[in-house]
């Protein structure tokens, strides 16, 4: 009676093992359900939305126009006189001592701070701000997107060529976000997903934003 009774709870303790793992490997790797917690990408976005991501396409170049999230840079805000304008690139540099350290931060992402953005510029594209307007390889960018009468103010880069694998982001709301123009262009292999759905508030499911 009792081996009867041991061997239930290691079958219940290995099939509730095999769905933790499932739904650890669903959510890093194809889809998961995320928060709007920022102000950045008003109007499109507010605080309280909740969205899918699709993470199928990680380490892929995204597709301009795409509303990504990525992993925070460690330095938000770059100087002007500290700036390698050769490599525009966005600074990361977390310590992260152990291989449990790393499964909690990345897979788990416990302890990890996200940003939420659209992608403007890509790999290799000259990308230029001046009076209050986005220009990609010279061609001002159409941004319907954006609010009407919005500028996009010049800050640090405002003038640079996007690295190869890595992208220019901006979010919408450009007054209030801190994005590539202050802290550089992010590494594609930290964009974490694309956002596909805004399933909450139910009176704005979207799919298009």
């Amino acid at each position: 009676m009792k081996k009867d009774k041991m061997k239930e709870i290691i079958e219940w303790f290995v099939c509730i093992l095999i769905a933790i793992i499932l739904a650890i490997l669903v959510r890093y790797f194809i889809m998961t359900p995320t928060i709007v917690n920022q102000t950045s990408m008003f109007p499109t976005l507010v605080e309280g939305d909740r969205l899918i991501l699709n993470r199928t396409v990680r380490g892929k170049t995204p597709i301009r126009g795409q509303v990504v999230t990525f992993e925070a840079p460690s330095k938000t805000y770059q100087l002007s006189i500290e700036v390698d304008y050769n490599n525009p690139v966005a600074v990361y540099d977390y310590k992260l001592i152990n291989l449990f350290s790393k499964f909690r931060y990345y897979v788990l992402e416990i302890g990890k701070y996200s940003y939420i953005k659209r992608v403007v510029g890509l790999p290799g594209e000259h990308v230029k701000i001046e009076n209050g307007k986005v220009y990609i390889n010279d061609e001002e960018l159409k941004e319907n997107y954006l609010q009407k009468g919005i500028l996009t103010k010049a800050k640090v880069f405002e003038d640079i060529v996007v690295p190869d694998g890595h992208v220019f982001v901006m979010g919408d709301n450009r007054d209030y976000s801190n994005d590539s123009r202050i802290f550089g262009c992010i590494p594609i292999n930290k964009i974490e997903g694309v956002a596909i759905l805004r399933f909450w508030p139910l009176n704005k499911i979207e799919t298009n934003f």
